[in-house]
């Protein structure tokens, strides 16, 4: 009885806090491009604000764990808005001057409370029900944060992008003068969600949520003993850091070479990327959950017309864009059947997948290599909560929020690995940087296949 008031209580209100930290991330990513055009980066350049974001999962993540047992998970998500309002707030003078080492600075103080949010969002949703049900719990939360990942580049196409062109031999001037309309169209969106996040804190604070226990079973710290919590901590690396450096360089790999879109149309492209993990998602809720078939047969119909609608709405009403995305999503709920609703064999027959098309977009051209690393979003959609819920299996109390403390560290992975694909885009082209990716995919099917299932002996 316990158990379930948490999950009606607890539910709601963590699932509005995975949507604020998938669009502030993603509007993160997504910045990378805009902000080449205001201060004329070279692509490795422009990924460093990717890399300031990330780069304060490792320096807090484990601090924060810590943090959570002695406060508590209420108080430490509302310390993580508050930071992530703070943060949000700097990007007005930092757009304003504009001032590139104020966008890191911003953008390094938003990331630390989006961290908070994550070391304790996740353990809590996984921790608040029945086990062998936390990986559906997750998926759900998850694609409620991916609704908040596909809005993000489709705020940024019509907030920033909109109506702008730059031709590819324009001069210095119209280059100035293209920077600083993009940087005078970026406040608006950061105002915004400051005052989004401002309202969540007021809200949590006449909100009674239930409490998960921090201190019983297990030792602090003592985690670094389990092969499966160290090999998936390296899995969220490759995850998070191919997630992030596909979307990151998108809107820039779109406008260039055979395709040659306008920033308009590239960022709404992205927007369907993350929109496939949103949409796979949904199917994950459902197959990694004892939901009966003749549910499934009124609720897939459902998320495909999601799919459809979606897709459609963000590219501008494009009804070709939405029938092919509705296809492809169609083709994941197959792969997701074939998974049989077991978390490590569909992360495992995913993970190939996405490899695949990572090594697809980098040897073909036009219109196959735009769908291949769109698509590659679908097959993402599972990975984060499966890889966690498999690493965190069968620790409890304090060893659990200390394993999400170490897990969600290596997010790091978002900051190096777009590092290196923006420098191989930078000497090589945009379409071999997607190797890097493909490679970090495999090693997650391996986690799948044999890391997962290795436990501490004796």
């Amino acid at each position: 009885m316990e158990k379930n008031n948490n999950l009606r209580v607890g539910m709601p209100v963590f699932s509005s806090i995975f949507f604020i930290m998938g669009f502030a991330t993603t509007f993160i990513i997504q910045l990378s491009a805009p902000l080449k055009a205001v201060f004329n980066l070279s692509e490795f350049q422009a990924q460093l604000v990717t890399s300031a974001f990330f780069v304060a999962y490792p320096i807090m993540a484990f601090p924060i764990s810590m943090l959570v047992n002695r406060i508590g998970y209420k108080y430490t998500v509302i310390a993580g808005l508050i930071l992530m309002g703070i943060g949000s707030m700097v990007f007005v003078p930092a757009a304003k001057l504009p001032s590139y080492p104020l966008f890191l600075l911003a953008t390094f103080i938003l990331a630390v409370g989006v961290v908070f949010l994550h070391v304790t969002a996740n353990p809590y949703v996984a921790g608040m029900g029945e086990e062998k049900a936390a990986s559906s719990r997750l998926n759900l939360t998850q694609a409620l944060n991916s609704i908040a990942t596909m809005i993000a580049p489709w705020v940024i196409a019509m907030m920033i992008f909109k109506g702008l062109v730059l031709a590819h031999e324009a001069s210095e001037a119209e280059r100035l003068a293209y920077g600083l309309e993009v940087a005078s169209r970026i406040p608006a969106s950061f105002i915004a969600l400051a005052a989004l996040v401002f309202f969540a804190v007021i809200s949590l604070f006449f909100i009674k949520l239930p409490e998960l226990a921090t201190e019983q079973g297990g030792k602090k710290g003592n985690v670094l003993k389990y092969p499966h919590v160290l090999l998936g901590a390296l899995a969220i690396f490759c995850y998070v850091g191919s997630e992030v450096g596909n979307a990151a360089l998108m809107t820039n790999y779109l406008r260039t070479g055979s395709l040659g879109l306008s920033a308009e149309t590239a960022a709404s492209y992205v927007a369907v990327y993350w929109g496939g993990a949103m949409i796979g998602r949904f199917f994950g809720s459902m197959m990694f959950s004892d939901t009966p078939v003749k549910k499934l047969l009124v609720y897939v119909p459902l998320i495909l017309l999601l799919a459809f609608v979606s897709a459609t709405f963000v590219t501008g009403y494009n009804w070709k864009m939405g029938a092919i995305f509705t296809l492809t999503s169609a083709l994941n709920f197959a792969f997701m059947v074939i998974g049989k609703g077991q978390p490590s064999r569909s992360l495992a027959i995913f993970a190939l997948a996405a490899a695949m098309l990572g090594l697809l977009t980098t040897f073909t051209t036009g219109n196959i290599a735009l769908w291949t690393v769109v698509s590659i979003g679908l097959f993402n959609s599972i990975m984060f909560p499966n890889i966690f819920a498999l690493a965190v299996k069968d620790l409890k109390g304090s060893e659990l929020a200390s394993a999400s403390g170490f897990v969600n560290s290596f997010v790091v992975g978002g900051a190096v690995v777009p590092a290196i694909m923006g420098s191989i885009a930078d000497i090589y082209g945009y379409t071999f940087a997607y190797i890097v990716p493909a490679i970090c995919y495999l090693y997650i099917m391996f986690y799948a296949i044999k890391g997962s299932k290795i436990r501490l002996k004796g």
